[in-house]
């Protein structure tokens, strides 16, 4: 986007995270993509115009070993890219409140940051992939799981656009771990989770047992789903102005 200027921050092992960035008033959005996305697609640039238009700020990223970002692909695994995440939150500290805007992968990585960085306020969840590796291989074949499991490797799934980017057991190990820590502290950061019902890649019944579990542990969380007609990319007309109408709810105090 040309409104924004381009940034590199070192990560933990001197690879250059890259990413755009605008400062702004009042309220900036950090985008975290999903998994395999890079950072500029439909929902990034359109979140960059409305933000724009509002005169926030607005920040981006393509995680390590992907995207235009240095690092091996096979190198980084689910606590990489949330070191990543926390290393470009530390540049927005400065700034006006935070809302994160989270797709899928990125959108349970969100939930994370949100319990550590005080000046993330408010979420919009994207058909959040609440541990992901971890349901990923227990819906494989018991078969395909060992494989992956003795090999260390595999792709993350029959889609022939991934199957050049091989998945170690750790991602497996990593999200079961994070995943039974996804509840140890709370925040009250008001959070919104949009996800399809018609999402076969990242299951809506995921987003309904978070939101069932978060209120059985803490009943005055500020949560709420929203369940509507769409796929895992929600990129229609429709997904995209109701997505506009909870950014802008962001602005509320």
């Amino acid at each position: 986007m040309s409104t924004t200027q381009p940034f590199a921050l070192h990560g933990a092992d001197g690879k250059l995270i890259r990413g755009n960035r605008v400062e702004g008033k009042d309220r900036q959005i950090l985008f975290i993509t999903g998994f395999l996305s890079k950072r500029w697609e439909s929902k990034s640039t359109t979140l960059a115009e409305w933000c724009q238009e509002q005169g926030w700020g607005f920040c981006c990223y393509d995680v390590r070993g992907f995207g235009d970002s240095e690092g091996t692909f096979t190198d980084y695994t689910l606590s990489d890219w949330m070191e990543d995440a926390r290393t470009v939150l530390q540049t927005l500290a400065s700034g006006p409140p935070v809302t994160i805007v989270g797709n899928s992968l990125g959108g349970w990585i969100a939930w994370f940051m949100a319990q550590e960085f005080g000046q993330v306020n408010r979420l919009i969840l994207i058909a959040p992939a609440f541990n992901m590796m971890g349901v990923r291989a227990r819906a494989i074949s018991d078969e395909r799981r060992h494989d992956w499991h003795s090999a260390g490797w595999m792709p993350c799934d029959d889609d022939p656009a991934h199957k050049d980017w091989p998945l170690s057991w750790k991602w497996v190990e990593e999200s079961e771990a994070c995943w039974k820590t996804s509840f140890d502290r709370f925040r009250h950061v008001k959070t919104t989770i949009i996800h399809g019902l018609q999402d076969t890649v990242i299951l809506p019944s995921g987003s309904k047992e978070f939101v069932k579990e978060l209120l059985s542990r803490d009943p005055a969380f500020p949560v709420k789903l929203n369940l509507m007609t769409g796929d895992h990319r929600l990129s229609r007309p429709e997904h995209f102005e109701r997505l506009h109408q909870h950014v802008l709810e962001t602005a509320e105090a």
